[in-house]
């Protein structure tokens, strides 16, 4: 059995949506099929999800987004009727959208994330109706009914460990299931969705409660590509990567899986397969939990902006026990995680996310470690960018840093930070937000 899910992209018109079809009744094996929100049908395009949001913005501001309302159900016609499926699907959705819009808006990220979901829930309810009227036996499941439950965490979910047994029995139905992404219940029964990109995590889930042997996760590329094709001309394809160089590239900026994706998968061992919608028959690109063939030595590079680092020192701090546990304990207590630590004798460094910090906040944390920490100085560093090297084949290869170093110096870019992790399949530089790209490229040209 596989488990198969598009993307955005794949469902953005009736002429995709007959490809995805197309794609899924080419082979038996294919049993369950997640599907996303309509995406873009060109460039300058507006997402399905993106209309949602902006039409469940609207209503809480005034309390009326027809227009809004509006513009997503044409959306849905205009897909039906190119289709030719009868009025009764739209009637469906339409009633649907209109039940969320009128619902209870006391909870402004309740009300939200329930808007949100109408995407991925109702284009599963058209391709389900669109495969019947073609012959085939399919079934739109509502995870609900399923059983898929997450935590009541609005727009940031996790699944809850009780929803793998709920999950397992889909295995055992005769149909087609066609099942929408990006959400689940909580146990109250509340709409809840994962983080955008979140339906590669609901494909991951079922994959890994149905035991399937193989996810296939189809977008709009040939593969996964070793650098951004935005920055890099023709970047190399990737044939085979391991879930572990997957998981790092993910972080520091690859957009082709959501960085959570993999987790479901790589706990179940279950292999994932990139490929194209508008390319079925291309390879694509196969992640598996490791691979013999450590040629070329680095996989992938990517960078990602919007981090900052809180620099703090004190003379004879390694003398000092516990004195990381508290830096990080006054982080926890203010709500902020941490990317990275690196350290000397004498100083660290904390790397977090730029978003976590207001103003306010940032001022509050600083006094605290000054403070509280008695440290000699404490400064923060803002607009930084991660740039990561991975690849399995860098372990106890000599030289990977020093060509690295070297790269970026040629470039004129000053390095901010350094860190490799034990594992030694990665390196990771910070430097500033403005260089970001330019050290991307350099770091391939020295690579590839």
């Amino acid at each position: 059995m596989k488990v198969v899910k598009f993307g955005g992209t794949s469902l953005a018109t009736a002429e995709q949506i007959k490809k995805v079809c197309n794609i899924v009744i080419s082979d038996p094996q294919r049993r369950i099929i997640v599907v996303s929100a309509p995406g873009k049908r060109f460039k300058d395009d507006i997402k399905v999800t993106d209309l949602l949001i902006e039409c469940a913005e609207k209503y809480l501001q005034t309390g009326n987004a027809d227009n809004q309302l509006n513009a997503v159900l044409e959306r849905y016609k205009q897909i039906a009727s190119d289709l030719v499926l009868p009025g009764e699907i739209i009637e469906v959705i339409e009633s649907d959208l209109k039940k969320r819009l009128n619902g209870d808006i006391s909870n402004k990220d309740k009300f939200m994330d329930s808007l949100k979901a109408a995407g991925e829930d109702n284009t599963a309810k058209l391709v389900a109706f669109y495969l019947k009227s073609i012959g085939v036996n399919a079934a739109y499941v509502d995870p609900a009914e399923a059983g898929l439950y997450l935590t009541d965490e609005y727009g940031n979910a996790q699944v809850l460990p009780e929803s793998y047994q709920n999950l397992k029995v889909l295995k055992e139905r005769s149909e087609l299931i066609i099942f929408p992404g990006f959400f689940g219940y909580s146990k109250s029964g509340d709409v809840v969705t994962f983080p955008r990109g979140g339906s590669d995590i609901t494909g991951s889930i079922l994959a890994a409660a149905v035991g399937a042997e193989l996810y296939e996760n189809f977008t709009d590329v040939d593969s996964v590509f070793a650098a951004n094709p935005n920055i890099i001309d023709n970047p190399k394809p990737i044939k085979e990567i391991t879930y572990r160089e997957m998981r790092e590239l993910s972080y520091a900026g690859f957009s082709v899986l959501h960085e959570e994706t993999l987790a479901p998968v790589f706990k179940a061992n279950i292999p994932v397969c990139i490929k194209n919608t508008n390319n079925p028959s291309a390879p694509g690109t196969i992640i598996t939990p490791s691979r013999k063939d450590t040629e070329p030595h680095v996989t992938g590079i990517a960078g990602a902006t919007g981090f900052c680092s809180i620099y703090v020192s004190k003379y004879m701090m390694n003398r000092e026990v516990g004195f990381g546990r508290k830096l990080l304990q006054i982080l926890e207590e203010e709500g902020i995680s941490y990317e990275h630590t690196p350290s000397g004798i004498d100083n660290i460094s904390v790397i977090i996310n730029e978003k976590q910090l207001s103003k306010e906040l940032e001022e509050k944390i600083m006094a605290r470690i000054k403070n509280e920490l008695s440290v000699d100085d404490v400064s923060i560093t803002h607009d930084l960018a991660l740039i990561i090297i991975v690849g399995e084949g860098m372990k106890n290869t000599i030289g990977m840093a020093a060509r690295a170093t070297r790269a970026l110096s040629g470039a004129s870019i000053n390095i901010e930070m350094i860190n490799q992790g034990s594992s030694e399949i990665s390196i990771m530089f910070g430097v500033k937000a403005d260089n970001c790209n330019k050290a991307v490229k350099a770091l391939y040209d020295e690579f590839f």
